[in-house]
């Protein structure tokens, strides 16, 4: 019974639900793919679910179609255009950021361990799921298939880290903000795009100019034109050698710029959450080979490339924000984005601004302030930079 594929499911969307529950109970302090991958491996670990329960569930084939090239295309239809080129200030400290975490990550702990090791590392602590996909999809084709347990295990704490510290960095620019303001001398530097600017889907603009007139924009349509761009990605891929991945990101950004695309595609197709379902069940699967002493066994490796990469971020960001004149402790937030992601990073600002402002005016300007920069920041990174760099690095295996 256990077997049948609903069944299945059933049991594993469970695990990804109770995640998802404790992530918002917790503001994302506690990653939904720390609290599923600990209490699926527990419960493989203990034989209480078979390891072949995934494979069961079918949910694998709808990752491996939906959450791949087409959801990072989505990710590329994501990419507020606008904000960003108003914003390029906090788009380069974020790519200085992950470069710098990167670059220390693949100096040091390569002399430590070996560059392997460095590689399966610095891609996920540089983004998200997809820079883990990209890199757990390169390890197991090298036949690299246990370090995949260390990209997990990043993926899944490196939010632990960066949250409290973005926090706390956060918080002592926006107190340093509102006195700046009681005292009549601040300059609200962001506000060129506001904080709505951000998630503007930009609905008219967007309507207009995309290539189908909207009465024939269907779901069915807007599917069929997300698997054309995954297709083409996956054929210039083998055609060319360059990751499907980088190619999936450029056709999304370019589609959505041509109005081949509309923004968030994925979205309108209803096809987002189930993909992204697909998407975590296969991250998920990639730890079932992995043994309770392997899991131990790769701490010590999981917690110096965070704290190493972290470490490196933080110059990136420093050194960035010294080149534009920003304040450190608003341009180190900016850049830690790669390790809090989203909504990680819209929490974080919404409970500073909250907390420090006195009352909603003053909480309202706070918000304007910092969020906008740390949007874009995120975008940057997570839906970016941290693909880019995990394709390059594992094509260096």
């Amino acid at each position: 019974m256990i077997h049948e594929p609903v069944v299945a499911a059933v049991i594993i969307l469970a695990l990804i639900a109770v995640g998802e529950m404790i992530s918002v109970f917790t503001r994302a302090r506690v990653s939904m793919f720390l609290v599923a991958i600990i209490g699926y491996l527990l419960l493989i670990w203990t034989g209480i679910l078979p390891q072949d329960l995934i494979g069961d569930s079918k949910f694998i084939e709808v990752g491996i179609v939906l959450g791949t090239a087409p959801i990072i295309i989505h990710m590329g239809t994501l990419i507020p255009l606008k904000a960003i080129r108003s914003q390029w200030k906090a788009v380069t400290i974020s790519l200085i950021g992950i470069i710098f975490g990167a670059g220390l990550i693949l100096l040091l702990i390569t002399m430590v361990y070996n560059y392997k090791i460095a590689v399966a590392g610095a891609g996920p602590l540089t983004g998200g799921m997809i820079a883990f996909l990209v890199t757990s999809e390169g390890l197991k084709e090298v036949g690299l298939t246990s370090l995949v347990t260390i990209s997990a295990l990043i993926l899944s704490l490196q939010s632990l880290f960066g949250m409290p510290l973005s926090a706390n960095l956060l918080r002592r620019y926006a107190l340093k903000f509102r006195n700046a303001g009681d005292a009549g001398t601040y300059t609200a530097s962001t506000l060129e795009v506001g904080v709505e600017k951000v998630f503007d889907t930009e609905k008219v603009a967007g309507k207009n100019s995309t290539w189908i007139p909207e009465k024939y924009q269907t779901k069915l349509v807007l599917l069929f034109q997300l698997f054309i761009g995954g297709a083409i990605a996956v054929v210039l891929d083998q055609l060319t050698g360059i990751p499907y991945s980088l190619w999936a990101l450029a056709l999304g950004i370019g589609g959505r710029l041509i109005g081949f695309y509309p923004d968030r595609v994925m979205e309108r197709a209803n096809a987002f959450t189930v993909g992204m379902a697909g998407l975590v069940i296969m991250i998920i699967a990639t730890m079932n080979e992995t043994t309770f002493s392997m899991f131990i066994g790769y701490l010590p490796e999981t917690f110096l490339i965070i704290f190493i990469g972290i470490l490196g971020i933080l110059m990136g960001g420093f050194i960035g924000s010294k080149l534009f004149k920003w304040d450190p402790l608003k341009g180190l937030p900016v850049a830690l984005t790669a390790t809090v992601g989203f909504p990680g990073d819209y929490l974080i600002c919404k409970e500073i601004s909250r907390s420090v402002g006195r009352n909603k005016e003053e909480e309202e300007r706070i918000l304007n302030e910092i969020l906008t920069p740390i949007l874009v920041g995120g975008f940057t990174t997570v839906t970016a930079g941290s693909v880019v760099i995990a394709s390059i690095l594992i094509k260096t295996l």
